[in-house]
């Protein structure tokens, strides 16, 4: 029995926050942010659409592409660090409630940007053991709950959206994922964070005042971690399986910053159209990043079925993780 990758959806939400706008927020320029970052846009959830929200209706349009039943579904895995709600219950729950899907596993993961590729680990791994047969992951994110507006290092790189993903039990072993690298270095923890609410910052006036609920970063020191991560994460796997950076159609790095995916690209000896970039109008989604990246391919045309693809995703934890596998989805 093998895993393969069934379908792919995804969902922004209609607001724009572009630079412009920015510019009338915070110290900052279209200029330098086009510079520092290759964004130009992002998009924002209205106060009454959350994290659940956007990933059901990425999730509805996977099943739906798939070919499956929402009743097929029996397991549901959401990777996100904006939950509808602290803690308890899981945004997967939330998300299967809303589905309609009931009586199945349901569980949250907290990987930050390397999430999707994490919940694409997990539902591998359950689906070759012959326990699920078609698995949902999701990637949802409304950053914008936990950015601070009047940082201009933070708020002009995140926004907000969702992307989901079936996984389905295959025999044909041409169609299976082929290999995934997922791994952590918690010594970095502070390069990404956010420090509150938790158990050792609970939530108090000073939690509020100091704006310990807002995301903090470390970019510079984040910057040079990520790139050499990244790039010898992609060199092993591709190393290990055999298989030439010129024979990947489709690369597709986390969308956090231009300036990384070019570097990664660049150490990799691939060619633009090899690479796949939404950072410009989506801005880093954090675990969403990856599954709106592939959806966009997939809905311009350039997404076949049958041609590989090449994840490579790195995130707060720290966490990074790799994958490498076709896409088994019918071409729309």
């Amino acid at each position: 029995m093998y895993a393969k990758f069934h379908a792919i959806g995804a969902y922004a939400p209609s607001k724009v926050l572009s630079n412009a706008d920015l510019e009338k927020m915070v110290d900052t320029t279209d200029e330098w942010i086009l510079k520092r970052t290759g964004i130009s846009q992002r998009r924002i959830a209205s106060d009454d659409e959350y994290t659940s929200d956007m990933g059901v209706k990425a999730s509805s349009l996977a099943i739906k592409r798939a070919g499956l039943e929402h009743s097929d579904i029996d397991l549901v895995v959401c990777a996100t660090v904006t939950p509808d709600y602290f803690n308890m219950p899981s945004t997967a729950c939330v998300i299967s409630d809303k589905l309609g899907i009931y009586n199945v596993q349901a569980f949250d993961i907290s990987a930050a940007c390397s999430g999707f590729v994490y919940a694409l680990s997990v539902a591998k791994a359950f689906v070759e053991s012959g326990m699920k047969k078609h698995v949902l992951i999701v990637g949802a994110e409304k950053f914008s709950s936990i950015v601070d507006y009047t940082d201009r290092t933070t708020c002009i790189l995140f926004g907000d959206g969702a992307g989901a993903a079936v996984i389905s039990a295959t025999n044909d072993k041409s169609e299976s994922i082929i290999d995934i690298h997922a791994s952590a270095d918690g010594s970095y923890a502070d390069f990404l964070v956010t420090p509150a609410p938790g158990s050792i910052h609970p939530v108090s006036q000073q939690v509020i005042d100091e704006g310990l609920n807002f995301v903090q970063m470390k970019g510079n020191e984040t910057f040079k971690l990520a790139v050499r991560t990244l790039t010898k994460d992609v060199k092993d796997i591709l190393f290990k399986n055999k298989i030439d950076s010129k024979e990947i159609p489709h690369f597709i790095p986390h969308q956090a910053n231009y300036r990384i995916i070019k570097a990664v690209g660049d150490a990799l000896k691939m060619d633009e159209k090899q690479v796949v970039l939404t950072v410009e109008k989506y801005g880093n989604t954090s675990a969403a990043s990856i599954p709106m990246a592939i959806n966009d391919i997939y809905e311009s045309g350039r997404l076949k079925k049958g041609e590989l693809m090449l994840l490579d995703t790195f995130g707060g934890g720290l966490t990074w993780a790799s994958a490498l596998l076709p896409f088994a989805g019918e071409t729309l």
